[in-house]
């Protein structure tokens, strides 16, 4: 049969009935439900359910409304499999339902958005939703919010006070977690990031959206599922097997049902694992609903109103859930101190006389009794705000008879309005309210809706209506004048009404009868309340049900604050939602008198403190029934610690106050006893509150909190912890004096006998007797506690304590809030005191960290107690400031059975710092026998204390040392004598004690001191360092700090006065001042301690668990505690106050340090004088910039000097040289420095060219002149002195008297040592020991005495000629300067002189010191002179040869080459860095030697020695691939960067591993040859200002004590962080990233993380570089070297912070020119940015004009806008528009000035204009 074909006319008018079709069926869609997008009919009844394979557990139910049957699941295609468990649905969903995406945008990196559109499938009860609209947020770091509603309908969302003033600003810190969005069928899934794992899955079922019926399934991490409420739950962790809870405001009795009770919270928590790692799950929904929770584990959410709006909360921990919850709806208050006492109610005293019969027989029981309630029987007929004028006719006056015994009265107020008038007249109350039109209405929004409540018929206010609240503050502000009452309980406020929905019923619609109603309490929507089409001002009763009590609190909170003005008062609350916890309490409602309901009272405490109202408590002894002795007794035992303590009853039943049991009844008495120690705890409490509402910390916490890590706390819910640190097991069944309870793994103290229990990670049988429950302390808890009275008011007045109790590890923590307990907002307004309480290592530290508030009381602490104490303290000192008193021994008690130390009568007041240290059995000694060998009898033998079981075994006694007299102020400083304390005996007798000492302490300035101790009768070596020391300071006022003195023993105190903190006192035992040994010890102010060198230490900061190093110039590879190449006698030191601090000890012997946990230091030197100099900082960069101004600033290098270096000790002949050379210029590897080791000279000679394999080494060197490189070659100070022809250098040197020799009275000849020089006409064997070549084939050599003027001048001289005559070079490198020998002292190994020169009486812990001090080295006994003439021995000035080596040397540089040029010397010493720069010396090939160089770097930072750098790739032992790339990348970013190994080694240079080592090498040297124009200008600024180039992380956050300890990266200044692959095999690295705005360096890309540690990714081509927002580098395009690099034109990276603001510097010079600094040849502009505006100043324009640069490429990150033109301003010219290019994936803007050839020492001005 054909097709029939359809003219054009028909097939238009097909199409356009078509459409007319199509429009009728929407209007008539429209017309039938008014919802656009809703389907009224159900579709797809005919599909046929695709039914999945999933375990019974992940079902998830199809048919919630029940009466499922095959037919019916069928008609939904819906899966029908029925079980032998009716529990576990049996019809489930099949995959035919749900929402697919259609499409999905993303905004920005935080922000999806998403269109879903409903699959075919049939519906469940109709009026499903087409169309819907996904949108989630990534808040925070921790918090992620989805919300899905209606595409084109506005549907009903939470009007949530505190979520709505939420700030939206994206977060900065990496995310925990990552969205999944499935598209078909729609489903999300939440991961966990790190480790990687799902969190919350909403595949497991399909998304319903119908208009009264929205359905969310998703899969959890664990069964450990805790929250939703309010119910009672008989255990605090859920069941997960199929239960269903109906979350709906009710008034029903909490007596063990499923049914939903009072308040709204649709929020869980699930504990992952035993990590700790949790998550919170919150849907934003008033509405109706139901939660099942089943055992995939999974829960769905069924509710039928508003919109789908979760939150979902990632923390690492329990506590951090809480956390992000209550920053989400709103910390919680913190209650008035007086509501934290013991409270008593009843409903129906009968009279007001009865209330006071109970009030006076409870004070009578002498009861800590703070509060009295009345509930409704108070009132007149039940009637709101009036007062029953017959039975309680006094009650005006009842406020102030409680006040008189210092007690509160509280009273209650429903919300239900009585329509009934008053006996005497009309109900005001009732009449202003009609007037005020406040109430809720029946559907028509005008007819107040009527019920019954307790007073009869009632209207119902509408606390959502403004003016319905003004009415509420009103009849409340009315009522207080009328009845005084000190705080507000509102009851009833669910709404309850007595009759269903109303007096007039309510209507048939799909308010009051939905399709779907959730399984609440009798099924029925307006059971017990209102009609749900009743109207409030934010919607229908059907929306905002759940939300009455809310609206309620938040009126009564405006009232309490019109009533109370600044008084905080209070408000308790029963029906809540999330965020009433913000500003009221709760009582877990109308329980009864039986032991069920003591038992459910935990878990629902608990709970409460999940949702944010950690101020809530069970009536004690029961609401409802006769209370039994036993079951009331037992409840006010644990209700001593519920946090809101009240006994309550009801109507009918007999009293059950405490007193009414007998006064002298065990009741009453373990009553009283309980809350004689609440009330001691009381400030513990208040602390807990504080911290709950800064924090968001629970108060009552659950011990899986605590204790995540063990899973037998995961389900514990018959204990519970106050805080972190005190356990409360109460009894909880009648009959019973042994509880089963579990002991957390810690160390616990009963707390009532003071004892250790032994147990731990365990269950115990608890023997609780009938007056006990199980009170026990935690150890490492600092409790502040306050002698107890009957009433707060009284008990505020009494002295405080601490109870400590001390951990594992001896120690403890703890804090104090303190506020007048009544105000308001004290802590925003400051109003309060904050202290932090610590214990470590015997020291109590009570530091004030705000203190904003004066007791009337002048409260004091009184008494201490310390648990755990091991051994009976000697001796206890109090210090306050700088003053330390002992105290009396009647003061200190302690119980060597318990092990408790009793601290008592003390007057510490509140407010003031106090440490209070005791004498513990290790750290606090000082080592009396530091050599090896230690024994009882040597030990005492030096009059010290032998304890073989401490660390260490012999200590000083008390008093040993000196002591001070005849001490003089001046205003410049202070002068006095010390004496030595004759009751000991002299310890050493080969080294004199010297009994009489001189001390003088200088103010230098503002920020700096010295104190120097020396022996005035006989004058003693002095370092002849010239320090810049400033005119003193003797303005008192001025000076950062205070000075005093200690008399016994002698000690120098010296406190920072801004913080009280001691950051210098040496007033401890041990002090010694002999012939060759000076020790002096001082006591740290922290743990932070760094420097010291030149030693290897494994970390930057410091080891203080008695680590000692010792400090000696040697030729020594850098090991574990091996003293090397330099001295430097200088640390840093942070202190708890986040200040900084630096010491030198100006003595250049050699020494000794000991860092000791207590903390403390020891120094010990052999000669000399002790000369200390102390800057003040207070920030470590102060620190660094004082330090500099005092010894002096870093050289400024040249430019090309910071170029990359290469260099090796075995280059055979210059051929190598050249044919390296040659490749690197190949491979395009950037390359300024090619070096010439000692291989060069002719057998190893200084000032000589080896003529066989280096003869065109000179013309070599003068082509990579000519091509802009630049050489250096080494020079040793050691000269040969064998030569059978004229080897002019020594010839020279002899005639100019230059080398070292013995003293005259012992010899005429110079002290001959043997270095590298090898003898003429010999012909060395390798083959040999290294000893024996050593004797046999290398030469005498004689050592230049450089302190010497003729000898300057002879080594001037011969580099001079050197460089005319042999060869041109443009730096020097010196080494082998400590000095270092072949042989030991001499040639022969015969020292002359004073053999306890060479080996002294205390020997420091040395490389070889069983070998002398002269090992590898001079004679002690040498004979130096200085530049005055002063003849010392080589033993006092050996750490200052290469010091003394390296100006001579700098000096010849200059007036050889006429430039800058640089020189790197080995052996160093505090002020080197004047000079030269330093590397790190012979180090190894090993992958833990990159960390060490860091170290070694940041060390010699803060030794003002700016330009150093290690040996890239390493000098000994072959190198591994791998970890010289990886050196490589890090090398790159060493100030000084050389490559440079050994003889005999494989070549390690780039271009000798390949081509892909070297596109690598050249890659990352690029980026520092990018970078040099900043790094130059860290140069300029260290120069001048003192500043640190690499620098540690501290030096910019040192209020994030995370840095403290980082030493894995480092900084280029303050703006450039640099993040190494360290180790083998890494292709993730562990940063962290401070607390600013950065952008990865690679990308441009804001890194949207700050203040925590991220993994970055590393892979073998890159090293993890970032900028950091608000600064601007400069920079230049990479070329071969900095010859051609410096002709580029200027770029500027500007990096904005998260105003929009940046700012940045160069110094420009022609880079090599001499003073180009002091004499202003240069050009230094500062550049700008703030609201889209770059500019520059000009500070210093002496710029020749051949070294001006042009402006080139200007990047701008973080730019967030689009950029729609770009102007150039300049002063003369007209405006330019400038070419410009926008990225908006890494929001960069590129700026090409070019164009402009604008050179910029002229000012400028660059606009971007959005």
């Amino acid at each position: 049969m054909g097709k029939r074909h359809f003219s054009g006319l028909e097939v238009t008018l097909i199409v356009l009935f078509s459409l007319v079709l199509v429009v009728a069926v929407a209007l008539v869609v429209l017309l039938a439900t008014g919802e656009p997008g809703v389907m009224s009919e159900d579709t797809g009844s005919n599909i046929i359910p695709d039914c999945p394979k999933i375990p019974d557990g992940e079902r998830v139910d199809c048919f919630p409304d029940g009466g499922a049957s095959q037919q019916k699941c069928l008609e939904r295609a819906c899966c029908w499999s029925p079980l032998n468990e009716t529990n576990v649905p049996w019809c489930f969903f099949s995959k035919n339902h749900g929402y697919r995406v259609v499409s999905e945008n993303k905004p920005d990196s935080t922000h999806i958005e998403a269109k879903l559109t409903r699959m075919d499938a049939p519906s469940l009860f109709g009026a499903d939703i087409k169309e819907l609209i996904f949108y989630a947020e990534m808040q925070t770091e921790n918090r992620f919010r989805f919300k899905i509603t209606d595409a084109k309908q506005t549907r009903y969302e939470v009007p949530h006070e505190h979520v709505e003033k939420l700030p939206s600003s994206p977060p900065t810190g990496t995310l925990k977690y990552r969205i999944e969005l499935i598209h078909n069928p729609f489903g999300l899934k939440v991961w966990r990031t790190s480790p990687e794992k799902i969190l919350f899955d909403t595949t497991l079922g399909p998304l319903v959206f119908a208009d009264q019926y929205l359905q969310l399934s998703a899969k959890l991490p664990s069964h450990n599922i805790y929250g939703l409420g309010e119910h009672v739950h008989q255990t605090f962790r859920h069941d997960t097997n199929w239960r269903t809870w109906p979350i709906f405001t009710r008034d029903a009795f909490p007596n063990g049902g499923t049914h939903n009770l009072y308040g709204h919270y649709p929020y869980l928590t699930c504990l992952e694992d035993v990590s700790g790692q949790s998550i919170g799950v919150f849907l934003m929904n008033s509405n109706a609903m139901e939660v099942t929770i089943q055992p995939a584990p999974a829960v769905t959410f069924r509710t039928i109103g508003g919109v789908l709006d979760f939150y979902i909360l990632v923390g690492d921990t329990p506590e951090a859930v809480v956390d992000e919850f209550t920053k989400l709806i709103g910390r919680p208050f913190i209650p008035p101190y007086w509501s934290l006492g013991f409270q008593i109610s009843r409903w129906d005293y009968g009279s007001l006389e009865n209330v006071k019969t109970v009030v006076e027989r409870n004070r009578q029981a002498g009861l800590p009794y703070d509060v009295q309630i009345t509930d409704i029987d108070y009132m007149e007929n039940k009637k709101i705000f009036t007062y029953d004028m017959d039975k309680f006719k006094e009650l005006p006056q009842f406020a102030d008879y409680m006040h008189d015994k210092g007690q509160k009265y509280i009273i209650i107020l429903d919300p239900a309005v009585s329509t009934s008038p008053r006996i005497n007249g009309a109900y005001e109350t009732l009449d202003r309210g009609h007037q005020a039109k406040v109430w809720v209405t029946e559907s028509d929004g005008e007819t107040p809706l009527l019920g019954e409540v307790w007073p009869g018929e009632t209207v119902f206010p509408d606390y959502t209506n403004e003016a319905c609240i003004d009415w509420w503050v009103d009849e409340i502000s009315r009522f207080h004048k009328e009845v005084k009452h000190d705080a507000l309980w509102i009851d009833m406020n669910e709404v309850a009404n007595f009759v269903k929905g109303g007096i007039k019923g309510c209507s048939d619609n799909k308010l009051n009868y939905p399709p779907f109603t959730p399984h609440v309490l009798d099924d029925l929507m307006y059971s017990k309340t209102l009609c749900m089409d009743a109207k409030h001002k934010w919607g229908n009763h059907y929306d905002v049900h759940s939300l009455y009590g809310y609206s309620m609190v938040l009126a009564t909170e405006k009232a309490a604050k019109a009533v109370f003005g600044n008084s905080r008062s209070m408000v308790f609350t029963r029906s809540s939602f999330p965020g009433v916890g913000k500003y009221a309490g709760h009582w877990l409602g109308d329980n009864g008198a039986n032991w069920n309901d003591i038992k459910w009272a935990i878990p629902g405490m608990l709970e409460f403190n999940l949702f944010g109202i950690p101020y809530n408590g069970v009536d004690i002894c029961g609401f409802f029934d006769d209370s039994p002795e036993e079951l009331c007794r037992r409840w006010m035992q644990v209700g001593a610690f519920y946090p809101f303590s009240r006994n309550h009853n009801a109507q009918g039943y007999r009293d059950q106050d405490p007193a009414s049991y007998g006064l002298d009844s065990l009741l009453v008495n373990t009553s009283r006893h309980y809350l004689n120690i609440r009330y001691n705890l009381l400030p513990y409490l208040y602390t807990l509150f504080y911290k709950a509402n800064v924090n968001g910390e629970t108060v009552v916490r659950p011990l899986m909190h605590e204790f995540y890590s063990d899973s037998e706390t995961w389900a514990v819910h018959t204990q519970f912890l106050w805080g972190a640190h005190l356990l409360i097991t109460p009894v909880l069944d009648p009959g019973v004096v042994t509880v089963e309870a579990y002991i957390p793994d810690a160390v616990w103290y009963d707390f009532e006998t003071e004892t250790q229990i032994t147990e731990r990670k365990m269950k115990v049988n608890m023997n609780l007797p009938e007056d006990k429950l199980g009170l026990h302390l935690r150890g490492g808890a600092i409790l502040p506690v306050q002698r107890p009275d009957v009433t707060t008011t009284y008990s505020r007045r009494h002295p405080m304590g601490l109870i400590i109790a001390l951990d594992d590890n001896q120690a403890a923590s703890g804090e104090l809030f303190w506020d007048d307990g009544d105000s308001r907002d004290t802590v925003s307004s400051g109003s309060h005191i904050h202290y932090q309480f610590s214990v470590n290592e015997g020291v109590l530290s009570m530091h004030v960290a705000h203190n904003g508030y004066t007791d009337p009381n002048n409260l004091k602490f009184e008494n201490i107690t310390v648990m755990g104490v091991k051994s009976e303290p000697i001796l206890v000192l109090v210090t306050e400031g700088s003053t330390s008193n002992p105290l009396l021994s009647s003061q200190i008690q302690y119980n060597s059975t318990k092990q408790v130390m009793y601290l008592r009568n003390l007057e510490l007041e509140l407010g003031k710092n106090y440490t209070v240290s005791w004498d513990s059995t290790s750290t606090g000694n000082f080592d009396c026998h530091p050599e090896f060998g230690v024994d009882e009898s040597k030990c005492k033998a030096r009059n010290c204390i032998w304890q073989p079981l401490n660390f260490p075994k012999c200590y000083y006694a008390a008093t040993h040392g000196y002591t001070s007299s005849n001490v003089a102020q001046t205003p410049s400083g202070i002068n006095l004598d010390i004496n030595i304390n004759g009751a000991f005996s002299s310890q050493r007798s080969l080294s004199r004690d010297i009994p009489k000492l001189r001390v003088e302490i200088t103010y230098l300035s503002e920020h700096s001191l010295r104190w120097k101790i020396y022996d005035p009768e006989n004058a003693r070596f002095e370092v002849p360092i010239p320090l810049n020391l400033p005119t003193p300071e003797t303005e008192e006022a001025k000076r950062m700090y205070k000075v005093e003195i200690n008399t016994n023993p002698f000690g120098i105190q010296v406190i920072r006065k801004s913080t009280s903190e001691m950051i210098w006192n040496s007033a401890v035992p041990g002090f010694t001042f002999s012939d060759q040994l000076l020790q002096i010890s001082t006591l740290l102010p922290s743990n932070h301690v760094y420097g010291f060198g030149e030693t290897e230490h494994p970390s930057y900061k410091h080891d203080l668990n008695f680590q000692k190093y010792g400090l000696f110039a040697k030729d020594q590879p850098p090991g574990y505690k091996l003293n090397s190449y330099g001295v430097h006698p200088f640390y840093m030191g942070l202190e708890k106050s986040k200040n900084a601090h630096g010491v030198l000890l100006l003595n250049s012997n050699a020494m000794d340090v000991t860092l000791q946990s207590t903390p403390a230091l020891t120094y010990r030197t052999i000669g000399g004088i002790l000369d200390f100099y102390m800057v003040i900082g207070p920030t470590p960069e102060d620190v660094v910039q004082q330090y500099t101004e005092l010894i002096g600033r870093p050289v400024l290098p040249a430019y090309w000097s910071l170029g990359f270096q290469l260099c090796r000790y075995g280059y055979a002949n210059d051929t190598e040289i050249a044919d390296l050379y040659n490749d690197m210029k190949a491979a395009a590897i950037p390359y300024d420095v090619q070096y010439a080791d000692i291989d060069y000279m002719e057998r190893q000679m200084d000032f000589t060219l080896d003529q066989k394999n280096f003869n065109g080494l000179p013309a070599l060197v003068d082509k990579m002149r000519a091509e802009g490189m630049r050489f250096i070659f080494i020079l040793d100070p050691a000269i040969a002195a064998n030569e059978t022809q004229d080897y002019p250098a020594f010839r020279l040197g002899m005639e100019q008297d230059v080398f070292i020799k013995w003293p005259s009275e012992l010899s005429s000849d110079i002290v001959w040592g043997k270095v590298w020089p090898d003898y003429p006409n010999v012909t060395v064997d390798n083959s040999l020991d290294w000893d024996t070549q050593v004797e046999r084939f290398r030469s005498f050599v004689a050592f230049p005495d450089f302190f010497k003027n003729s000898t300057s001048q002879w080594w001037q001289n011969e580099i001079k000629d050197f460089y005319n005559n042999i060869m041109k070079f443009d730096g020097l490198w010196i080494d082998m300067n400590e000095p270092a020998s072949f042989v030991h002292g001499t040639v022969g190994g015969k020292c002359l002189g004073d053999p306890n020169l060479e080996n002294p009486p205390y020997m420091p812990p040395l490389e070889s010191m069983h070998m002398g001090l002269n090992h590898k080295t001079l004679c002690m006994n040498s004979e130096q002179i200085l530049a005055d003439g002063k003849r010392v021995k080589h033993y006092d000035v050996h750490n200052l040869y290469g010091w003394s080596h390296t100006e001579p040397t700098y000096k010849a540089l200059l007036n050889t080459t006429g430039k800058r040029g640089v020189v790197i010397t080995r052996s160093t010493y505090p002020s080197s860095g004047r000079w030269a720069g330093h590397w790190l010396g012979d180090n190894y090939s090993a992958w833990d030697q990159l960390l060490k160089s860091i170290i070694g770097m940041m060390e010699f930072s803060i030794f003002g020695i700016s330009y150093t750098g290690a040996d890239i790739c390493g000098f000994f032992n072959p190198a591994e691939y791998e970890m010289c790339l990886r050196w490589m990348q890090l090398g790159a970013f060493y100030p000084f960067s050389r490559n440079h190994n050994t003889i005999n080694m494989p070549r390690q240079d780039p271009v000798a591993w390949g081509p892909e080592f070297a596109n690598m090498s050249r890659d990352v040297l690029n980026i520092r040859y990018t970078l040099l124009p900043y790094l130059y200008t860290l140069m300029y600024e260290a120069h001048v200002h003192g500043k640190t180039v690499v620098r540690p992380m501290l030096h910019e956050f040192v209020n994030d004590e995370n840095t403290w300890e980082i030493d894995r990266q480092f900084l280029w200044g303050p703006a450039l962080l640099i993040t190494p692959a360290l180790e083998k095999g890494a292709t993730v690295v562990k940063g962290y990233v401070p607390d600013a705005h950065w952008y990865d360096y690679h990308t441009g890309k804001s890194v949207g993380v700050r203040g925590q540690f991220v993994d970055m990714d590393t892979p073998l081509d890159k090293i993890n570089l970032h900028i950091r927002g608000g600064y601007i580098l400069p920079w230049q395009k990479p070329e071969n070297n900095t010859h051609y690099s410096r002709k580029n034109p200027l770029g500027l990276l500007v990096a904005l912070d998260d105003a929009g603001s940046a700012q940045g510097s160069l110094f420009w010079d022609d880079g090599e020119g001499i003073d180009t600094v002091q004499n202003k040849r240069y050009l230094l502009t500062n550049f700008q940015v703030s609201s889209g505006v770059l500019n520059n100043s000009i500070t210093t324009d002496g710029l020749a004009e051949v070294d001006r640069l042009t402006l080139g490429n200007v990047k701008v990150w973080g730019v967030t806008t689009r950029i729609i033109k770009v102007s150039m301003s300049v002063s003369g010219k007209p405006d330019a528009n400038l070419a410009f290019n926008y990225h908006p994936e890494n929001q960069e803007l590129v700026i090409d000035a070019t164009p402009q050839s604008h050179t910029i020492e002229k000012g400028f001005t660059i606009t971007w204009t959005t």
